[in-house]
């Protein structure tokens, strides 16, 4: 006999949390993780599981409405599960990840709040994405409302965004405010296209369809890249979509596509053919150039990327004459920005092709005092890694969001050098990191930075300084 699910009456949602839920408490304090509230509102929280000694559930009733909510823009809002907090205003938003970072250093680091700076918010607050990525499937989501419906509901296959929880599954998207109205053209002419010359859309159970993925990016120089990712390969019948695609909208920069017939979506190991173009488009940050590639990792929203290096160079205090390590360097878009700052920049990057584009970008650029290295951080960053490019007098540090390797952060302790300028995309294991580090490190400044509106999602930039013994 299944167990009856409690319900928790009063509870106050006081903030946010990670992957759009809120947090509450009720009239004992006891803490709750909830789906469906916002902070400020009052409800009662239908308990449906308990994960880390913490309820988890859904807003049943809401007694008493936030005075922060306010109307989502997007008619997908709450569907699609991209945008948690459009319903929240923007700068109540900025206000709880403010929070989210001080309550992470304090609880996980133990450092004091009064090192975290304010928040620098983002503008645009919408279309600020640089990349999409959009799913064909033969199976589209549908709605509680048109489950519940009497009416014949329309179950044709979809293309726009996996619903949450779910792999094959995808919420058809109309219109997303994420990224700029072409991006919704492209989509919305390719649907219509593969609609009318009957291209099958992929089956995620069957893993058989003609369609998968496409991925549309964009810079803020106005170029777009393309590209359409098959699961067959029907020569004819890929070129006569690329060419339509080409036809109809001659802003595209670069179109590509590629024939995926493996079980995962993922394109970094296959060969992705240009159709129309150059094969990729230029960005630019400051007075840096880039070349973006098919493959190519580039922070998704241009704007705050600029603003966040901006920033890290304050931090950092460069005059010059300094040798800089940039640990996890991609496609060397930190380490590039900052090389007119410094003597010297020398990147690790365990993605070879990454590490190729951070190469022609330097050519690009014509900057001669940065090189990149293919290898795993902790396996590179060793005595001979120092002996052969010199003692850092800086470290530059952007980890993917699982942080530090533990051997990564034993070897900064040795290494000891004098600064250390930590950009995190989750200050949880920020927090982690910078706990570790505290033996021979202070944390003398820290800065959140919002790159994702609308998301649960921020940045943080921490200064450590290398403590004075004796």
């Amino acid at each position: 006999m299944a167990r009856r699910k409690k319900t928790i009456e009063n509870v106050t949602i006081t903030g946010i949390a990670d992957k759009g839920k809120s947090v509450g408490r009720d009239a004992n304090g006891k803490v709750y993780f909830v789906d469906g509230a916002v902070p400020g509102d009052v409800i009662d929280v239908l308990v449906l599981r308990k994960k880390k000694g913490v309820d988890h559930g859904i807003a049943k009733t809401i007694h008493k409405l936030s005075d922060k909510r306010i109307d989502p823009v997007c008619q997908h809002f709450s569907v699609c599960g991209g945008c948690k907090w459009q319903n929240l205003e923007y700068a109540e938003q900025l206000k709880h990840k403010f929070q989210n970072v001080k309550d992470a250093m304090r609880r996980i680091g133990g450092l004091s709040e009064e090192l975290v700076q304010p928040i620098i918010g983002a503008d645009p607050v919408y279309h600020y994405r640089n990349k999409l990525e959009y799913s064909f499937s033969s199976k589209r989501w549908l709605t509680d409302d048109e489950i519940r419906s009497d009416e014949n509901i329309d179950q044709s296959p979809a293309l726009g965004f996996h619903a949450p929880g779910t792999y094959d599954k995808v919420v058809d998207i109309q219109k997303c405010h994420l990224q700029e109205d072409l991006s919704d053209d492209i989509r919305n002419e390719i649907r219509d296209f593969a609609f009318a010359n009957e291209y099958s859309f992929y089956d995620f159970r069957k893993h058989e369809g003609d369609l998968r993925n496409i991925i549309v990016r964009n810079s803020t120089l106005d170029q777009w890249m393309v590209t359409i990712s098959f699961g067959t390969n029907d020569l004819d019948r890929i070129e006569a979509l690329c060419q339509h695609v080409c036809d109809t909208f001659p802003q595209i920069t670069s179109l590509l596509y590629v024939v995926n017939q493996k079980l995962n979506d993922t394109i970094l190991d296959l060969d992705v053919v240009p159709f129309h173009g150059p094969g990729c488009m230029e960005e630019v940050l400051g007075d840096v150039k880039f070349q973006i590639g098919p493959k190519s990792f580039f922070q998704t929203n241009s704007h705050q990327a600029k603003i966040l290096y901006d920033k890290a160079v304050e931090m950092a205090q460069l005059n010059g004459d300094e040798l800089v390590y940039d640990l996890y360097s991609g496609i060397g878009s930190i380490g590039l920005y900052l090389a007119k700052y410094c003597k010297m920049v020398v990147g690790i990057e365990t993605v070879e092709a990454a590490v190729k584009d951070a190469e022609v970008n330097r050519q690009i650029n014509d900057i001669h005092n940065a090189a990149f290295l293919v290898g795993d951080v902790k396996d590179l960053l060793n005595d001979t890694f120092v002996s052969t490019y010199g003692s850092p007098d800086v470290i530059m540090t952007d980890p993917p969001r699982a942080g530090m390797h533990k051997d990564v952060v034993n070897t900064l302790l040795q290494i000891k050098t004098e600064k250390i300028v930590y950009i995190s995309c989750n200050p949880a294991t920020q927090a982690r990191d910078l706990s570790l580090l505290s033996d021979a490190y202070e944390v003398i400044q820290m800065q959140p930075v919002d790159m994702f509106p609308h998301t649960s999602h921020i940045e943080n930039i921490a200064v450590l300084k290398l403590k004075s013994h004796g």
